[in-house]
């Protein structure tokens, strides 16, 4: 492929536009090519005003802001219900919206990772966000266990940067008879592995 034919390409993308609708980073005062959308991503330019409007409301109407507001909080993740899903692909009344991913991995935690004497380890993917390994190590403390030897961080093989499904499965069989849960995110936020 030529430079020129790629910007001929560029020029056909029906999504071109879309660069304008975020800021673009600098180094040094040069445009940089920004690739890191797996956790903050670039900001989009009507963020500001956004964030404005909600801070005003509060600022204008403090707790009035959750009926009367621009965007009513009350009934702020209903918005989200119907983006939910078509991306998880279930009934609008199985999502919601809520919380950070910290708090409802807690959540989840507190209900599934139930360590008896015999069963406590858990599996997860070495390199995991790094909130999702103080959720794990919280977790595990407060069960009044050693994160060090209850969490099983899977690493990929030598020389490889993801992780193999087999190996994973191995590790599993390996750990049965102690294993009390398995935590995996469906998509590696570090390397973009989807997992089986």
């Amino acid at each position: 492929m030529t430079f020129e034919y790629a910007k001929y390409l560029d020029e056909k993308d029906e999504l071109k536009n879309f660069r304008r609708k975020f800021y673009m980073p600098t180094i040094k005062g040069n445009p940089v090519i920004y690739f890191c959308g797996n956790s903050l991503g670039l900001q989009p330019v009507k963020a500001k005003e956004y964030f404005e409007a909600e801070l005003e409301d509060w600022a204008t109407l403090g707790v009035e802001g959750h009926f009367h507001g621009r965007n009513p909080w009350l009934h702020y993740h209903k918005s989200f219900t119907n983006s939910l899903t078509k991306i998880t692909g279930a009934k609008i009344s199985e999502v919601v919206a809520m919380n950070t991913l910290t708090t409802n991995l807690h959540l989840l935690l507190t209900t599934f990772y139930r360590p008896t004497s015999k069963r406590y380890k858990i599996i997860t993917e070495a390199g995991s966000f790094s909130s999702d390994i103080y959720a794990l190590n919280s977790q595990v403390k407060l069960h009044g266990r050693n994160p060090k030897k209850t969490i099983i961080e899977l690493k990929p093989r030598k020389g490889e940067y993801t992780l193999r499904t087999e190996d994973i499965v191995k590790q599993i069989e390996r750990n049965k008879g102690s294993l009390a849960l398995v935590m995996m995110g469906g998509v590696n936020y570090y390397t973009g592995q989807a997992f089986d």
